[in-house]
């Protein structure tokens, strides 16, 4: 671990890149899941928005900010 403390726009700019990695993973998870099912039976799947990635970011942050 770094020495130095992170401003708050690094640190929020880290956990913006920590929020897309989540919710890109769990997007790759749902479309791998549909090419298992049968031919007919998969649904499309839509891709993850500004809003959900501001989600997931904000529920880290307030896991930071938990003393």
């Amino acid at each position: 671990m770094s020495d130095t403390n992170k401003s708050g726009y690094e640190l929020r700019t880290d956990l913006l890149g920590m929020a897309i990695g989540i919710v890109a993973d769990r997007l790759t998870r749902e479309v791998e899941n549909e090419h298992f099912k049968p031919e007919g039976q998969r649904a499309s799947v839509n891709p993850y928005t500004t809003e959900d990635v501001i989600g997931e970011a904000e529920k880290l942050y307030t896991f930071v900010q938990k003393k």
